[in-house]
């Protein structure tokens, strides 16, 4: 017994004829009656009815059509595995990024990883990085691009880290707060906060700022032209990184806040982003082609003007 034998019993259940399933087969009508026979020897009874101008299957028939579509489904399975852990011309590649990422870092990696493997089929999911784990576990996706601080100490993933990100607070244009001499991080909280879900190295730090026990942003979103439009609208004050709104600083859609008692090297308010995947798991081929291009990108990517404002992680 063998897979082609299973594929020849298929296809005469398909087409309930020898002439009909030898000719879409491609093989010659006698030559798929001996391995139909084969088979039946090997099992040791019969597996269709010949009295029968159906060609119905006999009881045991039907138990080796169960095994058998299972089993040539598996083998064609692993076979496209197989192909997308060594080959490049085909396949699909599944990961997810944060919203900072997703900016300008992965759009660039992908346009770029498209034209040097057009033939691949990928899809990114764009979520923080709690969702974005939850995803990793449950094998939808490969890796993905995130805050990696969460991560690095669990033995069930691997990280990899990228360029810091430098973080920030910003504002509209003719926000009350600008017309003030100085800033203090109380004024800050006299507004609401807009952000993407941050870490909770960063959730902790501006809750002691605000002198509560825990500090939850007034908005919370992982789309940034939706973060930035609310921002823009209203006197919310934004949460992010430089790679997710340098454009809009550089217009003067927004305008970067300075706190004169925040210190501008604390760990905790550091955009830590990098690659996470899970540990003991080979990568695709189409994985580790576009993680090589992510980190190509990451080295080459324009940074935008480094504001002197005070940071804060943005990188979901």
């Amino acid at each position: 017994m063998d897979l082609r034998q299973l594929r020849y019993f298929i296809a005469l259940l398909e087409h309930r004829s020898f002439v009909r399933a030898a000719d879409a087969i491609g093989i010659t009508q006698p030559a798929f009656s001996r391995s139909i026979q084969g088979l039946e020897q090997e099992f040791g009874c019969a597996l269709v009815d010949r009295g029968n101008k159906d060609l119905r299957p006999t009881p045991e028939g039907q138990v080796v059509l169960q095994h058998a579509l299972r089993l040539v489904q598996g083998a064609a399975n692993l076979s496209s595995e197989i192909d997308q852990m060594t080959k490049l011309d085909a396949g699909d590649l599944r990961f997810g990024c944060g919203p900072a990422p997703a900016v300008r870092l992965v759009p660039n990696a992908v346009a770029r990883f498209l034209q040097q493997h057009p033939k691949v089929s990928l899809s990114f999911e764009v979520d923080n990085w709690e969702k974005l784990g939850r995803s990793l576990a449950r094998d939808e996706i490969e890796f993905f691009i995130a805050d990696i601080s969460h991560f690095e100490a669990d033995p069930n993933f691997q990280t990899q880290a990228l360029t810091p990100r430098r973080g920030m607070f910003f504002c509209r244009p003719g926000h009350p707060l600008l017309a003030k001499e100085s800033l203090s991080t109380n004024d800050m909280f006299d507004y609401p906060i807009a952000t993407p879900k941050i870490p909770a190295r960063a959730r902790k730090f501006l809750a002691n700022l605000s002198g509560r026990t825990d500090f939850d942003p007034s908005v919370t979103c992982e789309h940034i032209p939706a973060l930035v439009d609310i921002v823009r609208r209203t006197d919310a004050i934004g949460i992010g990184t430089e790679e997710a709104f340098g454009l809009e600083l550089q217009r003067g859609e927004l305008v970067p806040l300075y706190w004169r008692n925040l210190p501008t090297d604390i760990e905790s308010l550091q955009a830590r982003c990098g690659i996470v995947s899970r540990a003991g798991y080979r990568l695709s081929a189409a994985a580790r082609a576009m993680i090589a291009m992510i980190v190509e990108v990451d080295g080459e990517l324009e940074r935008p003007p480094r504001y002197q404002a005070n940071q804060a992680n943005a990188c979901a």
